[in-house]
């Protein structure tokens, strides 16, 4: 293209803006170029530019937003530069990714009779409203050396009121290309988040924090392969916490049979073995037989012979206000293998265990143990006995499948629902535990006596037949079976799901 070629285009738009001044002069928006000036002010400044490569990735984030101008409608207050080679306006609309003022080359043939038609229809648009193509100065043709506009990205500056809404000001959507590098937003076109309520209060951030990992299985494929436990060992786990539960004052557990030989000496044992192991100490196991019961023979000697008839006689010094745990630990026997103590029955015909004798030892036990597991002997009517029911909160109640074992067991729930609203309510948290030798099932008696007390008791655990039990030596936690064990551990925590409702029921 020739210089005279192009001082005929230049003639011919001038011819163009006049005629369309002298129609009609819109009020200049702040936002739109004023075309009565358009000839008059100085000529804009251009410089060779190839559009950056942002503005390729987001075209619709320049100020004066898309444009609206027709084809074939130019730019009349777009002048040509003589001192540029090459001005910006003369690039195809293609290369450059925003809407700007620079139209294609090939639309000159047509500027001249365009002008004047589309005079008319521009006049309805409005003073506010784009006139010439609705594209501002502030495209993408600025300098390239130029700071960026600050609609795109503005300078860090203090909170403040949020301006009013511009165009291009964060109201158009993000290209793809433009989320690549701004995923979160440009910077500057978002609007502020106001800042949350946050609380630092104790409770609160306890409950946020995250919950502990379950631990990985500790037995079979699964422990080899650090997994998850499975069904069996995660019910388990669960049994152990339940038997651990810190309640808020000591408790007493009775178990009691009037029948001999339904096997209270080792269920007791076995209780207590449990609680110890789940509560890693603080468990005592008494035998409150009011004369010469067989908890002596049944766990090991470990460090003392002495049994209740000692304690009694030294509860003057036990009862000092600097007495300590280790001062009463001598008069006991401590099972290592369960992690609890045993207070033995006397074992003289001169040393009957009475009521009184029963307050004393109890408030003395109470005081240093958490959990007592008291065995009591088989005379009803002894006070020794009856002391025991009116300070028991839970009550386990051994019976084989024999016919006098239950038959005693029925007898005793049948006077104890005699005494009154707490002896009731005592029989309603009562478990059944039911632990057969080898040889003492007897179906019948089963079939019958079973659904009688699942409808009188909280709950029946069946503790399956040990040779280590029936063997009726010093009992073991560690020898018995591992069914035998996890029995004794679910009864365990039966008896400490019992003792927490009593706890929290009001009487």
């Amino acid at each position: 293209m020739t210089d005279s070629h192009n001082s005929g285009q230049h003639k011919d738009r001038e011819a163009a803006a006049a005629e369309v001044r002298r129609m009609w002069q819109p009020t200049p928006s702040w936002s739109q170029p004023d075309p009565n000036q358009t000839a008059d002010a100085e000529p804009v400044e251009e410089t060779e530019e190839q559009a950056d490569a942002l503005s390729q990735d987001f075209p619709g984030d320049s100020w004066s937003g898309p444009a609206t101008k027709p084809a074939d409608q130019p730019a009349p207050w777009a002048q040509p530069q003589p001192s540029a080679p090459t001005p910006s306006w003369t690039q195809p609309a293609a290369e450059s990714g925003a809407a700007s003022w620079s139209q294609p080359e090939e639309q000159d043939d047509e500027v001249e009779p365009a002008a004047t038609e589309d005079a008319a229809p521009a006049q309805e648009a409005g003073p506010n409203s784009p006139v010439f193509g609705g594209s501002s100065f502030h495209g993408s043709g600025q300098d390239q050396g130029a700071q960026p506009q600050a609609g795109q990205f503005p300078p860090a500056q203090p909170p403040q009121a949020a301006p009013a809404p511009q165009p291009g000001q964060g109201g158009q959507p993000l290209s793809p290309a433009a989320q690549h590098f701004f995923p979160q937003g440009v910077p500057g076109q978002q609007a502020q988040q106001p800042p949350q309520n946050l609380s630092y209060r104790a409770d609160e951030l306890i409950q946020a924090l995250p919950l502990p990992r379950e631990a990985p299985a500790e037995r079979g494929m699964r422990s080899m392969l650090k997994l998850r436990p499975g069904s069996s060992e995660r019910s388990e786990r669960i049994a152990r916490a339940t038997a651990a539960t810190a309640f808020r004052r000591p408790v007493t557990i009775v178990v009691a049979n009037p029948k001999g030989g339904s096997g209270k000496t080792p269920t007791t044992l076995m209780l207590a073995g449990a609680l110890g192991q789940a509560r890693g100490g603080g468990v005592v196991a008494w035998d409150n037989n009011e004369l010469r019961g067989n908890m002596h023979l049944r766990t090991h000697d470990t460090n003392s012979r002495s049994t209740v008839t000692d304690m009694l006689q030294a509860m003057p010094m036990l009862t000092q206000p600097d007495a300590r745990l280790g001062d009463v630990a001598a008069y006991l026997r401590h099972q290592v293998a369960g992690q609890y103590d045993v207070l033995t029955s006397a074992t003289t015909t001169y040393a009957q265990i009475e009521a009184k004798d029963f307050d004393q030892i109890h408030r003395l036990l109470s005081r240093f143990y958490k959990v007592l597991v008291i065995d009591t002997g088989n005379n009803e009517g002894s006070s020794n006995w009856r002391e025991a029911m009116k300070a028991a909160d839970a009550l386990v109640i051994p019976i084989k499948w024999k016919s006098l074992s239950c038959a005693a067991a029925v007898q005793m729930l049948e006077e104890l629902d005699n005494q009154g609203p707490e002896a009731q309510r005592l029989i309603r948290r009562a478990v059944i535990a039911v632990s057969n030798g080898p040889g003492d099932v007897n179906k019948e008696v089963e079939k019958q006596l079973r659904p009688y007390f699942d409808s009188r008791a909280a709950a029946v655990i069946d503790i399956p037949t040990d040779m280590h039990v029936a063997a009726e030596g010093p009992l073991d936690h560690n020898a018995l079976q591992p069914a035998t064990r996890r029995a004794a551990l679910e009864l365990a925590a039966r008896v400490s799901e019992q003792i927490t409702t009593a706890l929290n029921t009001p009487r």
